[in-house]
């Protein structure tokens, strides 16, 4: 598939995924709108892939809208989405509320409100895709994070249902779900994601060219780890053995990093 001329919109586009995204889009002649809050990062990439920056909290309705009104007013027509930005906040049941309603705004109902505002003229004119940055977080769980568990699980489910809804009227939806890649998301979870994910973690850009690659062959779901497939199966079919794993490997983690419990 060619994307040479296309309008493309990437949240998170100032670093780790995002940036790798824009860059790989660019590259295919695709006219990028890079979005991020921090206005730097997302200016410096916009230089870099010829593009165009947008700074805004995209996971607002009012943040989304400005967004999308801008990208219309520079690409003319936005061919692809690109839902990435996320947040990982560490904690669990006991998370406080306000750290929840955020993770679900950033990680689940920016994908719904730009989805909102998108799909109209995409089914109007049989086509559109649509990119959503889910983890395999949202195909498995992480340890460490109920909100980012919780919410990367209601990303995947709208990604699907974007899909089953609208496949036939030309709307394509990728889910994207690496485990660790080396950005400041992973950074920030220290010893334990370090612990966790550190030896399989890959770089930005295999992320972007698993995402091409699945793009290629019409797939729904981007693994950047294969293995995921193998682990994703095992939850599906040996869930109480899947938990004990993951119980297992929490306990590791406790006493490798001295939890008293």
């Amino acid at each position: 598939m060619t994307f040479s001329g296309a309008g493309v919109v990437i949240t998170g586009g100032g670093g780790g995924i995002g940036a790798a995204f824009a860059r790989r889009f660019a590259a295919e002649g695709a006219r990028v709108v890079v979005a991020d809050l921090n206005a730097g990062a997302a200016g410096e990439v916009a230089k870099e892939v010829g593009g165009t920056a947008f700074t805004g909290d995209v996971a607002t309705e009012d943040g989304v809208t400005r967004l999308i009104e801008s990208a219309r007013e520079t690409l003319g027509e936005i061919d692809v989405y690109c839902a990435n930005a996320g947040i990982a906040p560490q904690g669990g049941e006991d998370t406080p509320e306000d750290v929840w309603a955020r993770a679900w705004d950033v990680n689940v109902m920016a994908h719904v409100r730009a989805a909102k505002l998108l799909t109209p003229r995409w089914l109007e004119r049989g086509n559109g895709r649509f990119v959503a940055t889910v983890s395999a977080a949202g195909l498995l769980t992480i340890l460490g994070s109920a909100p980012y568990a919780v919410s990367k699980h209601g990303a995947l489910a709208f990604a699907e249902w974007l899909s089953a809804t609208y496949r036939h009227r030309g709307l394509k939806v990728q889910a994207v779900c690496p485990q660790g890649v080396r950005t400041a998301m992973l950074e920030d979870t220290g010893p334990a994601g370090d612990l966790l994910m550190g030896a399989s973690a890959i770089e930005p850009s295999a992320v972007a060219d698993a995402l091409f690659a699945a793009i290629d062959e019409d797939r729904f779901l981007v693994l950047p780890h294969p293995e995921v497939a193998d682990y994703y199966a095992a939850r599906a079919t040996q869930p109480d053995r899947w938990l004990g794993g993951m119980n297992k490997l929490q306990r590791k983690i406790e006493q490798a990093l001295g939890d008293p419990s």
